[in-house]
């Protein structure tokens, strides 16, 4: 046991919920933005501003044409998946091995490959590590054990998790359709959360597909926790806070909220507001890449999200225009109830004393 212990600690493999819940988690995410995201958006811009060099294609793969952006996003698994790698301190050997097991498990898990994605990249990351450097041959047996275990791992399991993947989106999505009232507190509620917690709310939309009435929810909430957090704590750290946690992530408050958790209670609250208000009385949907329902207003990429949808359904025949009453619905769900309501809250808690000056303060 003793050597083993010896053997897990050279080789930097830590079996722990913060590097895999957190580190990979949130590390997924960024492969996801730097890829379908940014693909998504590529195209849109593309599109809507009529650039012949972002919507013509640039390259045929397989008789299949591909624009810039069909390129970026075509790369999310391997992007996932390195990503994964380097956050989990993959050796270079087992890191670029890791490209074809991301390309394999998202590839056969379908609509739910990020799930497979991280799950597989992390299992095969860990065991190339465990092999690397063990062998004089080590620049072919690295590479060829971890894709091996990756792709093998693919095809027995990314099917079954992304099948799981989607029912467990698909029962969320179905249930808010059916209960948008309840649905909508709980998703936005639940999904606002995990974006200020050090674990990526973006990667759980991707890994669900969370779209439809229940990523507005999930837009609602995010939107709530940045902006709110935002809002109230401009007294302390003004405008550079309120850029950084509004358009950068609420998750600069998590310091604070240790030391005084009610400081939570008023984007909690306000979440639990816009959340109905956004799939009750807007009907806001997201319809646009899954992993923009969990983005909130960070670079702006959930209402790109949005409105990306919004084209898509314009082009389809399913939505007949983008009309005031859109651009209304989004933009008060997204900036307008959160910076109003959560300062409200807030204000409340201050005079019950629950939160004083500086609790809010940025390090």
């Amino acid at each position: 046991m003793e050597k083993l212990k010896a053997f897990l600690k050279r080789k930097d493999i830590v079996f722990s919920a913060k590097r895999y819940g957190i580190d990979a988690l949130g590390a997924m995410a960024q492969g996801l933005f730097c890829s379908l995201l940014i693909g998504t958006i590529i195209n849109t811009i593309g599109s809507q501003f009529h650039i012949a060099f972002l919507t013509n294609p640039v390259a045929t793969i397989g008789g299949a044409e591909y624009t810039v952006g069909g390129l970026a996003s075509a790369m999310s698994g391997p992007a996932m998946a390195v990503a994964i790698g380097n956050a989990i301190h993959c050796p270079p050997m087992v890191l670029y091995s890791l490209i074809t097991v991301g390309f394999a498990s998202n590839a056969l898990g379908g609509a739910g490959g990020p799930l497979s994605v991280l799950f597989i990249a992390i299992i095969a990351g860990e065991v190339g590590k465990a092999i690397s450097k063990e062998t004089k041959v080590d620049i072919l047996v690295t590479p060829l054990v971890t894709i091996g275990v990756g792709v093998a791992l693919s095809a027995w399991w990314a099917p079954a998790l992304g099948k799981a993947a989607m029912k467990v989106g698909d029962i969320i999505m179905w249930a808010t359709e059916l209960q948008p009232f309840l649905m909508g507190i709980l998703v936005s509620l639940v999904v606002g959360v995990a974006l200020t917690l050090p674990i990526s709310s973006a990667a759980i939309c991707a890994a669900l597909s969370l779209t439809g009435l229940a990523g507005g929810a999930a837009l609602a909430g995010c939107c709530a926790q940045m902006v709110g957090f935002a809002v109230m704590s401009f007294p302390e750290n003004k405008w550079g806070g309120l850029i950084s946690q509004g358009i950068g992530t609420s998750m600069l408050q998590m310091g604070n909220i240790v030391r005084n958790p009610r400081i939570w209670i008023a984007p909690c609250v306000t979440s639990m507001i816009t959340g109905p208000i956004a799939t009750c009385i807007f009907r806001l949907q997201m319809n646009g890449a899954a992993v923009s329902s969990g983005m909130g207003t960070c670079g702006l990429v959930g209402q790109i999200g949005v409105y990306t949808g919004w084209v898509n359904d314009v082009a389809s025949g399913a939505k007949a225009a983008i009309t005031a009453a859109d651009w209304i619905g989004l933009i008060l769900v997204s900036f307008i109830l959160p910076a109003v309501i959560c300062s409200l809250i807030n204000m409340l808690c201050r005079k019950m004393g629950w939160v004083k000056d500086g609790d809010m303060t940025l390090a």
